[in-house]
């Protein structure tokens, strides 16, 4: 199994305490209003992991609806929700193959999910890739709005595609989809180095915690692409 798999689907409660660090500035919530207005909508959430989004925009959407295709994910999202005392709904699938009849959702937002994909079907992504925007397109009412949220590189000073796989894939929802870019900075914050170290090795591996000390991070930089359209 694939390293970002393994946590999906096994590792959810640390993910989600790596998360709740992010983002230490608020710079997603602006990014999202400055692409269409939050409030009164019916929103989609494709990859909804722990509750990343739902957790932000629960005051503002009238009613979301989180998919993922890792079980142990949505547990956790569910005791987000619980914990919050959020209403949103949650559905386990495959965002290639979407549940929902068309011109369901007023805006959908898949986030840190469609870029796994450029690796996980290196020879086929565009194939692959393309069957999720088809069906956002195909879910998404007449007037709405697309957002796709991708990294543009994490413990970097400036933000890029943190691969030649993602590069290739950024321009290409660009050129061939339509969609543009805004560029925010989502640091993480820590109380301490040790934390830092602690709280992400797991997931970006050691170098990075080589780095986060060598830096003395306790404030993690962290770059972040929203990609977007209007249908």
């Amino acid at each position: 199994m694939e390293h970002y798999e393994h946590v999906y689907s096994s590792q959810a409660d640390v993910y989600h305490q790596l998360i709740a660090a992010e983002d230490v500035d608020g710079q997603l919530l602006a990014a999202l209003e400055r692409v269409t207005t939050l409030r009164g909508v019916r929103l989609l959430d494709l990859g909804t992991g722990t509750g990343r989004l739902p957790l932000l925009l629960a005051d503002h959407a009238a009613q979301i609806l989180g998919l993922d295709l890792h079980h142990d994910m949505l547990r956790q999202n569910m005791i987000q929700r619980q914990q919050r005392g959020g209403r949103w709904q949650l559905v386990q699938g495959d965002i290639r193959h979407l549940p929902f009849p068309g011109g369901w959702a007023d805006v959908i937002t898949a986030g840190w999910a469609i870029g796994h994909m450029r690796r996980w079907f290196a020879g086929d992504w565009q194939a692959q890739i393309g069957r999720a925007l088809d069906e956002m397109h195909r879910v998404v009412a007449p007037g709405g709005s697309l957002i796709v949220i991708e990294t543009l590189s994490t413990g970097s000073v400036t933000p890029s595609p943190p691969s030649e796989g993602h590069a290739e894939y950024y321009a290409w929802l660009e050129e061939q989809w339509g969609f543009s870019r805004q560029t925010i900075q989502t640091d993480y914050q820590f109380a301490s180095v040790d934390e830092a170290v602690a709280r992400t090795e797991f997931f970006f591996g050691a170098a990075m915690a080589d780095r986060i000390r060598a830096e003395g991070w306790a404030r993690l930089p962290e770059w972040t692409g929203v990609w977007s359209k209007h249908t």
